[in-house]
């Protein structure tokens, strides 16, 4: 991968542009070409073995086509009348999912949504408007105090953002301090929550994250359960990440006490290796679904007589009136390959990540800061005698000359108030020498800038 200057990416992409202004142009293969071509080359290479930066992924190629096909026939499938598989495709792998999750079969709801930030979003509006049913109309809480929510030190910077968007405000947030792997510390829980009740504050969602996006944590659901459930709290499970390890059997004890959860997050662009965005958003008890949102009354929506087709429409539960088939890709895998396909990636993936912390702990210049849960691994360079207080520095820029010299791509996260390395191992192409590799190139290029100054 090589970085463009946007100044020259901008004038490859106005070149090829047509100059026709009169009528419309003919078509031109070559054109068409060259489009396709800067479109690829310009952007990550998730196919490849460098790639080891984000959370998301290559995907399976049959996915592509169908996600192609549902950009042709362009069925919205907020309502089953305009796109019917779709609709029916998604009660189908609620039903196969929740096998997993282990709800009533009866009684559970699943609506997918425009990526895992909508989600959280939609989650907490149908735990506030539970919590406080008069709040959509009057615009004002009912409840014995401000409403707050808590949420884990390392929680998805998009549940602070929706605790803006719904008015809470971020002083109204609990932060629960998290432990050394990054979960957050149950014991301490139940003392912050009294204390913010005698702040005045009303919690009524506490957040917990299975795939922390910084570290890959999983936070103990089934202890925190036990919590909300003798507070009367609503517990959301931010899985955008690692709820996809339920369908495997040897991962699935990460997410222990999910059955207890009253709603969870799940993107299936990131570990189950479909086009984004498709994210599935579940709650326990089917009747707080359509809590999020009042009811449509409006009448290019809302039917007067309604019919059984009606009862698969999501207009209600779902923020977007129109919306992506997101479903087809994830539906159309499981329909031909079945669950192993996806299980049997992810168990690779968590053996690489486990088999790549094993390489980093024998190497003594670099440092590993957590045990991997999943295939998250955060770490840094260390080489001996470097100043405490020059390695934040040094893993930024050992990040950005990585990044440019377009080998591999890595991220980095602030682990503990100072900068670490970070990678993500989502292509099963990746072995153990391309992340020797990858340990070569940091060290080489942590050696230069030491060398030549480059912190300075």
């Amino acid at each position: 991968m090589r970085l463009s200057e946007p100044g020259v990416l901008s004038r490859a992409a106005r070149a090829l542009m047509t100059t026709e202004r009169e009528g419309v142009a003919d078509f031109d293969e070559n054109r068409l070409a060259a489009i396709v071509d800067l479109y690829v080359r310009t952007g990550i290479q998730v196919h490849s073995p460098g790639y080891m930066g984000r959370q998301f992924s290559g995907t399976v190629p049959l996915a592509g086509v169908i996600d192609f096909v549902s950009s042709v026939v362009n069925q919205p499938s907020t309502y089953y009348e305009a796109g019917q598989l779709p609709a029916m495709a998604e009660r189908i792998m609620a039903d196969e999912l929740n096998r997993f999750i282990g709800w009533d079969p009866g009684g559970f709801a699943m609506v997918t949504t425009s990526g895992g930030s909508l989600a959280n979003l939609t989650a907490l509006l149908a735990a506030r408007n539970r919590a406080h049913p008069g709040i959509w109309a009057r615009g004002e809480p009912g409840g014995r105090g401000r409403p707050a929510i808590a949420v884990g030190a390392d929680v998805h910077y998009s549940v602070t953002r929706a605790a803006g968007v719904l008015g809470i405000g971020e002083t109204q947030i609990v932060r629960l301090p998290v432990d050394a792997q990054g979960r957050i510390a149950v014991r301490l829980v139940p003392e912050l929550l009294a204390a913010a009740e005698r702040r005045g504050l009303q919690v009524f969602c506490l957040v917990a994250s299975a795939g922390t996006t910084a570290l890959g944590a999983f936070d103990p659901i089934d202890e925190l359960a036990a919590i909300t459930a003798r507070r009367g709290i609503w517990l959301h499970v931010d899985g955008a990440h690692g709820a996809s390890l339920l369908v495997s059997d040897a991962l699935r004890h990460k997410l222990r006490g999910i059955d207890r959860a009253d709603s969870l997050t799940w993107d299936a662009h990131k570990m189950l290796f479909v086009p984004a965005p498709c994210t599935l958003l579940f709650y326990r008890d089917a009747r707080d679904a359509p809590g999020a949102f009042r009811r449509s009354t409006a009448s290019y929506v809302s039917d007067e007589e309604p019919d059984a087709h009606c009862e698969f429409d999501s207009g209600d539960r779902n923020l977007e009136c129109t919306k992506r088939p997101m479903i087809m890709p994830l539906w159309t895998l499981w329909a031909m390959y079945g669950r192993v396909l996806f299980a049997e990636k992810i168990e690779h993936l968590c053996r690489m990540t486990q088999d790549a912390h094993a390489i980093l702990i024998d190497e003594p210049d670099f440092e590993a800061l957590h045990r991997p849960e999943a295939n998250i691994l955060c770490f840094r360079y260390r080489p001996a005698g470097v100043a405490e207080e020059r390695l934040h520095r040094l893993q930024l820029r050992i990040r950005k000359e990585v990044r440019l010299a377009g080998r591999f791509f890595i991220s980095k996260v602030d682990v503990q108030g100072a900068a670490a390395l970070r990678v993500v191992l989502m292509n099963h192409q990746i072995g153990p020498g391309h992340f020797r590799d990858l340990l070569a190139e940091i060290r080489g290029t942590g050696d230069r800038l030491l060398r030549d100054g480059g912190l300075d």
